[in-house]
């Protein structure tokens, strides 16, 4: 099987890649010139560089492939270029199913994500949810709302398409919480924010599982929400810090939480800083909930996750500080 993977130096597609390889299979990864290819340095990979919008690059990328695995996408909450997220999230996925319709590849498998529903308000939902909420909570959650409209016209129209939508994704290596669990296991964590927040988990690896699985089991035009469970965010650093004997950090209060957020979004905007804490991201610790069940892809896939706990235990023992 020769598959195509975009956004293959990134977190998702970088393993993605990783266990296509040790499967056998002919990789494609589609790559900019400025990626640091590093992830994939040891995998036997032919690259192709471009942007995602490169129909040229995209067109050299899919001679000969079976499958496309799409999970390029500009991922950030905060202060960000709405403009240029547009770009790679929705009008790169245009391009990337434009070229594969003329180029009549097989079979598409597209990472998104279960922010497409939009604020559930804490409502556990599943794949039949219908989106209620009607504006969008940010540049991100509407970029990836528009692109599996996309995707979904796509299979309409008659190309083998299928989306996993998978909630928060966790790995040793993860670029957006790696950090800061790495920072708590020093013992240099003493306060965060939300602790009663809600958060879907899913290891990586155990996305990319899925995802191969899609490829066999997947019915073209459904939706399988990827998701091993929920944790609080404090459940979270209590299970991370249990075996390294760290405390959970203390909450830090709301009101000053709020406070930071207002004050530093316009400052973040002006400098082109990225804040620590924005509008944005304080709306998204408080005051959206989007919270899932997926049965659909462990029924229908056969996909069998590692629980949370299981994940974040993992992840703790590869990044705990040597004695």
């Amino acid at each position: 099987m020769k598959v195509l993977v975009t956004g293959a130096s990134g977190f998702t597609g970088s393993h993605l890649v990783k266990r296509l390889c040790r499967d056998g299979a002919e990789v494609v990864a589609l790559v900019r010139r400025s990626s640091n290819v590093s992830a994939i340095a040891g995998c036997t990979v032919q690259l192709v560089y471009g942007d995602i919008t490169d129909r040229a690059a995209l067109t050299q990328a899919m001679q000969g492939v079976d499958v496309v695995f799409h999970t390029a996408a500009y991922v950030e909450l905060g202060v960000v270029d709405a403009a240029l997220m547009e770009q790679v999230n929705v009008e790169g996925t245009r391009a990337l199913l434009a070229t594969m319709r003329s180029l009549q590849i097989p079979k598409l498998v597209y990472c998104s994500t279960i922010g497409v529903f939009g604020d559930t308000q804490g409502q556990v939902i599943d794949e039949t949810f219908q989106r209620q909420q009607q504006d969008f909570s940010s540049a991100y959650d509407r970029t990836k709302y528009l692109a599996q409209q996309l995707v979904d016209q796509a299979a309409a129209a008659g190309q083998w398409a299928v989306s996993v939508l998978p909630s928060g994704i966790f790995g040793a290596d993860d670029p957006h919480f790696g950090p800061v669990l790495q920072t708590f296991l020093r013992g240099n964590l003493k306060l965060w924010a939300g602790g009663q927040r809600v958060t879907g988990i899913v290891h990586v690896d155990d996305l990319v599982e899925a995802m191969l699985l899609a490829v066999d089991k997947g019915r073209s035009g459904e939706h399988y929400i990827v998701s091993a469970g929920e944790l609080t965010t404090r459940a979270m650093f209590e299970c991370v810090g249990q075996a390294a004997g760290i405390p959970a950090p203390a909450e830090a209060p709301e009101w000053i939480v709020r406070l930071l957020g207002r004050a530093l979004d316009p400052v973040g905007r002006l400098l082109r800083w990225q804040p620590p804490l924005s509008r944005e991201r304080v709306h998204y610790i408080y005051d959206r909930c989007v919270r899932v069940d997926a049965t659909k892809a462990r029924e229908t896939l056969g996909w069998q996750p590692r629980s949370p706990e299981t994940v974040l235990t993992e992840i703790a023992q590869t990044l705990k500080p040597r004695a």
